[in-house]
Parts: C-alpha cells; sequence; structure tokens
C-alpha cells in the first residue's frame, strides 16, 4: 500500500522536514567542518531559519557514512535537567557529538568553561569528542571573549535569512508531495522574509483552509488569497502571544504619561522583519526616542523587565536580551510574524497608551538659575523615574560639549520641548543662560506650552503677561520633597490629559 503524504508531515509545524527538506545557505561547509576530527563549532542565526534542522541531516549522513560515531547528544540550556550535564562536559573525558541548544542561554561561567574545552578539543584533533554550539546571533562572539586565541581554533558559522529561491523551493516540494498548487506561492515566500518556519507554517494553514489534509489524487488549485490566511493566523497567534506582547509593551509599570519605550522596541522589531534589533543602531535611527530607550537601557530597566521572577513563563521562552551587545533578540519567527502584522494604533490603546505616536523630542525642558540646580535635578529625576523624557542640561553635558551651546540649546526651548518648565525663583531674572532661554521660549506664551513655576518668595513679572497663564507655586521654606513630587504628578496629569484629547478614534 503506498503511503499517502499527510499535511502535518509535508508542512511541518514543529519538528524536523521530511518531505520540504532544502539545504539552507553554508550547509556544504558546516558539514566538513562537522566531518574535521577535534573542531568544535558554533551555528548562530535568528529562530526559524534551520539551524538545528541543518546540523541533524548532516549528521544522519555522516552517521550513515561512517564519518561521526551513533553517540550523538542533543542537550539545550532551557532544560534544567540538561543544564547539570552540560556543566560536567568540559570535565568529561570522551563525550561523542554533543549539540548544545540555546547556548546563549547558558551562564557566562559555564560558556567560559565550555570555550576552554573547545580549545583544547582543536589542539588535540581528538576524534571521539566534539562540540555543536547552536544559538542565537553573537554567540561565537560571547565565546571568542572568554578565549581570545579560540576564533582561529572552532568554526562559526552564521545563518542569515533565507533567499526567497530555498524558500520558495519548500513551497514548491510541498506542493508536488500533495499535489497541489497554490497560486499565491510568492505572496508566501515575500512574507516568510527568510523562514523556512514560516513559509511551512503558512503553506500548511492555507492548505488546510481548503480542505487539503493529505495528497490529492487529481492536482487541485489553491487561490485564496494571502491576506484571509494571515487574518486567520492572527487570531490563533493572538492566543499565544498576545498577553506576552501586552506585558512588554507596558514595562515593569505601565506610565501613561510616559514615552512608551516598550512600545516602541517591539515597533522596531516589527518594522524591522528581523528576528534580533540592536537597540543603540535603533536608537540613532529614531533620535526622538533617544533619551527613552536609552533611559531603559542605561538604567537596566529592560534587564529588570526579562528578569522579573514573576514574568519569566511570559518572557523566557521568547526574548533573549544581550546587554554587552544591546541586542534584543526575538527567539520565535512567528512571534516577530504576529507583531508585523498588528494594527498598532489598537494594540496601542490596548497596552494603555494613545493610538497616536509621540512626535516631540522631549516633554519638557527645565529653565532654571544655577542656584536653583538641586531643585531642578530633583524634579527631572522624579519626572524621569515616570518615563518621562526632560530635557535637565547636565543629562546631555557629553553632547553639548565641544558645539556651539547656543545652537544647541535654542532649538529645545523654541520648539522641541514640548512644554517649558520654568523655576522663576528670585535667581532667576539675575542670570545670563536663563536669559538666553526665555528669550528663545518667550514667543511661546500664548500657545499653552509655558509652565511657570512661581517662587513664593519671588515678585511676579519677569515677563509681561506670565501671569496671565497657569502655573505652579512653590514655596522653598516647605517641604520640598513633598511640592516637589506633587508638581511631578500633576505635570504627569497634564501630558496624560494631552494624549487622551489628541488621540485620533
Amino acid at each position: 500500500m503506498t503511503e499517502v503524504a499527510l499535511l502535518e508531515n509535508v508542512f511541518r509545524l514543529s519538528g524536523l522536514p521530511t518531505y520540504t527538506f532544502v539545504e539552507p545557505m553554508r550547509y556544504q561547509e558546516i558539514k566538513v567542518s562537522i566531518r574535521t576530527p577535534g573542531r568544535c563549532l558554533v551555528i548562530e542565526g535568528p529562530s526559524g531559519i534551520g539551524k538545528t534542522t541543518t546540523v541533524s541531516k548532516i549528521l544522519d549522513e555522516l552517521i550513515k557514512q561512517g564519518y561521526v560515531r551513533d553517540n550523538v547528544r542533543t542537550l539545550s540550556a532551557r532544560r534544567s535537567a540538561d543544564l547539570k550535564l552540560i556543566e560536567n562536559l568540559p570535565a568529561a573525558e570522551e563525550i561523542g557529538t554533543v549539540i548544545i541548544d540555546d547556548f546563549h542561554r547558558l551562564d557566562e561561567r559555564v560558556k567560559e568553561s565550555l570555550s576552554n574545552r573547545m580549545k583544547v578539543l582543536a589542539d588535540s584533533e581528538d576524534a571521539g569528542s566534539k562540540l555543536i554550539l547552536v544559538g542565537i546571533n553573537k554567540a561565537g562572539h560571547q565565546l571568542v571573549k572568554f578565549a581570545h586565541d579560540l576564533g582561529l581554533r572552532i568554526d562559526v558559522f552564521r545563518l542569515e535569512a533565507n533567499p526567497d529561491e530555498k524558500v520558495r523551493n519548500v513551497i514548491t516540494l510541498g506542493e508536488h508531495a500533495l499535489n497541489v498548487i497554490i497560486e499565491h506561492k510568492d505572496d508566501i515566500v515575500k512574507c516568510s522574509q527568510g523562514s523556512f518556519q514560516l513559509a511551512q507554517m503558512l503553506s500548511h494553514r492555507i492548505c488546510a483552509m481548503n480542505s487539503v489534509s493529505e495528497a490529492q489524487q487529481c492536482e487541485k488549485k489553491i487561490d485564496l488569497p494571502l491576506d484571509v490566511v494571515v487574518e486567520e493566523a492572527m487570531i490563533d497567534l493572538a492566543r499565544i502571544y498576545k498577553e506576552t506582547c501586552l506585558a512588554f509593551a507596558r514595562g515593569s509599570q505601565l506610565r501613561r504619561e510616559g514615552r512608551a519605550p516598550y512600545l516602541h522596541i517591539l515597533r522596531w522589531l516589527a518594522d524591522s522583519g528581523e528576528l534580533s534589533l540592536d537597540l543603540r543602531e535603533a536608537m540613532r535611527a529614531n533620535p526622538t526616542h533617544r533619551a527613552s530607550i536609552g533611559q531603559v537601557l542605561d538604567k537596566g530597566f529592560l534587564v529588570a523587565l526579562l528578569g522579573d521572577a514573576d514574568k519569566q513563563a511570559l518572557f523566557q521562552p521568547y526574548f533573549h536580551f544581550e546587554p554587552s551587545t544591546s541586542i534584543l533578540s526575538v527567539e520565535d519567527p512567528k512571534l516577530v510574524f504576529y507583531l508585523k502584522n498588528l494594527v498598532w494604533r489598537e494594540f496601542s490603546r490596548q497596552v494603555g497608551f494613545p493610538g497616536s505616536i509621540f512626535k516631540g523630542r522631549y516633554d519638557f525642558a527645565l529653565s532654571f538659575a544655577g542656584s536653583d540646580r538641586e531643585i531642578a535635578k530633583r524634579l527631572s529625576e522624579l519626572l524621569s523615574e515616570r518615563e518621562v523624557i526632560v530635557f535637565y542640561d547636565e543629562n546631555e553635558q557629553h553632547l553639548i560639549i565641544a558645539r556651539d551651546v547656543e545652537e544647541y540649546l535654542g532649538p529645545i526651548y523654541r520648539r522641541d520641548a514640548d512644554y517649558v518648565i520654568a523655576l522663576l525663583s528670585p535667581n532667576y531674572p539675575a542670570r545670563v543662560w536663563t536669559k538666553f532661554e526665555s528669550d528663545n521660549f518667550r514667543e511661546r506664551f500664548g500657545s499653552n506650552s509655558i509652565i511657570p513655576i512661581w517662587f513664593t518668595n519671588t515678585v511676579p513679572g519677569f515677563f509681561s503677561d506670565e501671569s496671565r497663564y497657569g502655573g505652579l507655586s512653590f514655596d522653598p521654606a516647605g517641604d520640598v520633597a513633598q511640592q516637589l513630587a506633587d508638581i511631578a504628578e500633576t505635570l504627569c496629569l497634564r501630558l496624560v490629559t494631552d494624549r487622551q484629547e489628541n488621540d485620533p478614534r
């Protein structure tokens, strides 16, 4: 009896493909490396690109050909039961061929000991031991930093997104096995963005939606538009990823007055179409959000969020952040597919932010006399803690030095800050820089963007008509900490109100 090809075996949603296996780029180079005695290797790249499948297929070939013994073990840094076995590998004599999946998730101490063992294996050309490490981008770089001379002793293969032609071959093999013709095959190729896994998922779904569950006796054409398939897929994917994405976008605590840094990180991932994002590069490409994302990185907020014990079950299967490289990786291509196809305006509202995009460089710019610096600094800190972006000169000294200070500061007070907060103390009119700053923002009076904070020991009248506009009062002789906390609260409420009023629906 002839075996009938079943849909679940042709377009696989998990596991190793059989009918639809296509050699990824560098397949033959990897085979040579695995075949070389004592030569260890690292295979890095995003999930869904074919790393594990490639290693498994090559080992099957080499075992049958007698180049590799059949004592092959696969261990994973995700499985707690495997961690002890991985820790003991460097001290073991002959280990056979060991594949360590998700290598990047190992403790730094374990990585270093594995690095040393790989160096010894390379020098001895030990035919009875081989380590194959599989991880995300920069996995090889992590090893070399422990032993600078390891670089020439191991092979590092980075598997990038597969070319469209190879993705198309996956679909074509599936068509032949099921005796179908997928009319919108090129659309699937484009939507897959180099991921074999996504191509398998979309092809599986389009066949299932056309009642193709196994090989057809007569050739069948499938002409269902891809957007219908994507819409259906998003319903299923939302059940898996929506809670995780909402939790990430809200951060450790939802700050409605903030710049939504985690929400923007997700959006940048979606727009990039890649499974890893260099956040430093993304900041340079998006200077409007440089301050908010920089704060998340430099203050360790992103590390704390992903390491939160209460949220590890949500984040650990999908996200990995490497602080040394500032690279955030998503370890499931279906999650990036989900992000890419979100309706972002609606998702923003579900997170708790307006659907509009924040466009100003700063929420507030502080203008103050030098004698009031401690007050200004504390107000800046209180606002920053709530993810509000504040221009406070000390925070940008590294950007100001060696530049024309007036050219740098002028635009901030004229237009780059949504609001200017002027701390109107008795010393304010007597300082050179406060005069320069006020000259730049004076014309903004009447545009609902200047917030005076009147010190109670000051006589009004710095500006001809500043008393016409609403401001706040500050008593230097009172409880300074409580007053500043109350002022920060009021300012943040203003931001929340503005965003609600300006949110297009």
